[in-house]
C-alpha cells in the first residue's frame, strides 16, 4: 500500500492552487458533487477569491506517490456556545482512482490535527444522506449528527440561494 502524504495548501503557490482546482473539479463532476464541471466563472476566479480570504481558509491536499489524491477545503468559523473557533470542512473529496486506499482517512486525520493546533473546539461538515461511503468514513472518525437535546431532534443543514 502506498504512503499518503498530506500537506496544507499554500494559497500563494500556483502549483498548489492548480492541484486544488483540479481536485475540486473532479469533485464537482462526481455524482456526489453534482455531476457537472465547475462554471467557467468559478474556474477563473476561485483561487483569487480564496486568496482574499486566506486568513479563514484552511485547505489540505493528500498525495499518493506525488499525485494529488484528496482535497479538503475548510473555513474557520466560531462557536458562540463554546466561545472558540471551529473548522468547517466545506469540500472533501478522494479522487476516484484513489478511493479505498486510506486517502480520506489520512486527510481527515491531518485536518483534525491542524484544527487542534489552531485551538478549534470542533470540526463540522455536511454529507449527503445517500453518500454511504462518506458517512461511513465520517462515523469512523467520530462524526455524528448534531443535537442539543434528543427531545427536540437533530440539526439539519438548510440553504437559501441568493444568486
Amino acid at each position: 500500500m502506498s504512503t499518503v502524504n498530506c500537506r496544507k495548501v499554500d494559497l500563494s503557490s500556483d502549483s498548489d492552487c492548480a492541484d486544488l482546482l483540479h481536485l475540486l473539479r473532479t469533485y464537482a463532476q462526481d455524482d456526489m458533487g453534482g455531476g457537472e464541471d465547475l462554471a467557467p466563472f468559478v474556474k477563473e476566479n476561485l483561487v483569487a477569491e480564496l486568496r482574499k480570504r486566506a486568513a479563514l481558509v484552511h485547505a489540505f491536499i493528500a498525495s499518493v506517490e506525488g499525485e494529488p489524491a484528496g482535497l479538503a477545503i475548510c473555513f474557520e468559523g466560531f462557536s458562540t456556545f463554546a466561545c472558540a473557533p471551529l473548522l468547517n470542512i466545506h469540500d472533501f473529496i478522494t479522487s476516484p482512482a484513489f478511493r479505498r486506499r486510506g486517502v480520506g482517512s489520512a486527510l481527515l486525520h491531518f485536518v483534525e490535527e491542524d484544527a487542534r493546533r489552531w485551538g478549534c473546539c470542533k470540526l463540522t461538515l455536511e454529507v449527503l444522506t445517500g453518500n454511504a461511503a462518506a458517512k461511513s468514513l465520517y462515523v469512523t472518525h467520530g462524526f455524528g449528527s448534531y443535537e442539543l437535546d434528543p427531545a427536540v431532534g437533530h440539526a439539519v443543514f438548510w440553504q437559501k440561494k441568493l444568486t
